[in-house]
C-alpha cells in the first residue's frame, strides 16, 4: 500500500526536478532585471531612466539555445549590423503621438528643440516571483513630456515562460490617464522587437523612411550573407506585405548559424483594435500596433484612442521565440492559449 501511494509523489517530485527554473534577480546597482532559465542568461528588464534610454527595455533576447535574436546597436554594436533608428532597442512598448508628444523616436540622438518628444520613466519594481516554467515581474512607469507634464500611469506585467526549445514573454500594460488623454493615428506603435541582423529580410536596396515629424531616415542595402528572415501573418501573407494588414499573429522565421528560428507576436482578442495592424519592416523591425487606420491605409479614417481622466486601459501582447519555425497549427494553438489570459 505504501509503495502505491509512494509513486505518484516520486513522479511529482522527478517531473518539478525536470522543469526549467526561471529565475529574477534584481540588480539594483546596474538598473536592470535579469532573466535566467536554468541559470542560462534569457533576457533582462534594463530601467536606466532618460539619461540614457527613454524608456525601459528588455534586452538582449535569446533563444532556448543561447542565440541573441536583439540587435545589438547602439547598446553593444556588432560588425556587420545596421546603425539607423536608435530608438529601437531590444523589446519595448510605447506610442507615435500622445496628445502631440512623440514617444516612439525619442533618444539621445534626436533634436527636442524641433519636435515634441516624450519619455516613460521607470518608477517601481512591485513584484518579482520566479519558478519552475514561469517567472513574473510587475512594474510601475511615467509617461512624461519632455515639458515635464505626466500624462499616463503606467502598470505593467511581464511574465516569462519557459517550455521546451520555446521562450515566451507576456506583457500586459494597464495605462491610467491623469488627464485626457489622446493616443493620435500613427503607424508608429506599439508593442515591438528590434532584430538582429540574420533575422531581417534580404535587402535589394537602400531607402529612406520617415517618421510622423517628417525626419527621415536612410536604411541602406547591406551584404545579405546569413540573413533569412521572412514575415508570415495568420492569412498567409507574407515577406514585406504583412506591413499594415490586420491580422491576429505574425510569425518572423530565420536561421542565426545552424539554429532554425521563430519569432512571433500574437495581438489578443481582448485589445483595442483587434486584430491589430502590423508595423513589420524587412529590416528588422517588428512590431504590433493597434491604432493607425490612416496612416496605414490612406483610403481609411484616423483611429484615435482618447482616456478621459481616471480611464484606464489595458493592452496585452505575447512574443514567442522558439528554436524551430513555427507551423500555423502551432501559431494558433498559442494564440488559443494566450487568449485566455485576462
Amino acid at each position: 500500500m505504501k509503495k502505491i501511494l509512494l509513486l505518484p509523489v516520486l513522479m511529482l517530485t522527478a517531473h518539478l526536478t525536470n522543469a526549467q527554473r526561471v529565475e529574477l534577480t534584481n540588480n539594483a546597482a546596474e538598473k536592470k532585471v535579469t532573466v535566467n532559465v536554468d541559470g542560462k542568461p534569457f533576457t533582462a528588464y534594463i530601467y536606466p531612466g532618460t539619461e540614457t534610454l527613454k524608456k525601459a527595455v528588455l534586452y538582449p533576447v535569446r533563444t532556448a539555445q543561447g542565440t541573441v535574436i536583439t540587435r545589438g546597436w547602439p547598446m553593444e554594436p556588432r560588425p556587420g549590423e545596421r546603425v539607423d533608428h536608435p530608438h529601437h532597442v531590444g523589446v519595448w512598448f510605447n506610442h507615435g503621438n500622445v496628445n502631440g508628444y512623440d514617444f516612439w523616436n525619442s533618444s539621445n540622438a534626436v533634436d527636442r528643440t524641433k519636435h515634441k518628444y516624450g519619455d516613460i520613466i521607470h518608477t517601481g519594481i512591485t513584484n518579482i516571483k520566479s519558478g519552475r516554467g514561469k517567472g513574473e515581474l510587475d512594474v510601475t512607469a511615467d509617461w512624461v513630456s519632455q515639458d515635464g507634464d505626466t500624462f499616463l500611469k503606467e502598470k505593467t506585467s511581464f511574465i516569462f515562460t519557459a517550455t521546451g526549445d520555446e521562450r515566451i514573454i507576456d506583457r500586459i500594460a494597464t495605462l491610467t490617464a491623469l488627464e485626457d488623454v489622446t493616443f493620435e493615428d500613427s503607424k508608429e506603435g506599439m508593442f515591438a522587437i528590434r532584430l538582429a541582423r540574420e533575422l531581417e529580410h534580404p535587402s535589394n536596396k537602400a531607402e529612406v523612411f520617415t517618421d510622423a515629424n517628417g525626419v527621415a531616415t536612410k536604411v541602406a542595402s547591406l551584404n545579405n550573407e546569413g540573413v533569412t528572415g521572412k514575415y508570415r501573418n495568420k492569412e498567409g501573407v507574407e515577406g514585406d506585405d504583412v506591413w499594415g494588414k490586420k491580422s491576429a499573429w505574425t510569425d518572423l522565421e530565420g536561421k542565426i548559424g545552424s539554429e532554425n528560428i521563430s519569432v512571433a507576436i500574437l495581438d489578443h482578442p481582448k485589445n483595442i483594435g483587434y486584430p491589430a495592424y502590423w508595423h513589420a519592416r524587412g529590416y528588422g523591425l517588428f512590431a504590433v500596433n493597434p491604432m493607425g487606420d490612416k496612416e496605414y491605409s490612406s483610403a481609411s479614417a484616423a483611429r484615435n484612442f482618447a482616456l478621459k481622466k481616471g480611464d484606464s486601459v489595458t493592452l496585452r501582447y505575447r512574443m514567442v521565440v522558439a528554436s524551430h519555425h513555427l507551423s500555423d497549427q502551432e501559431m494558433n494553438t498559442l494564440a488559443a492559449d494566450f487568449a485566455k489570459v485576462k
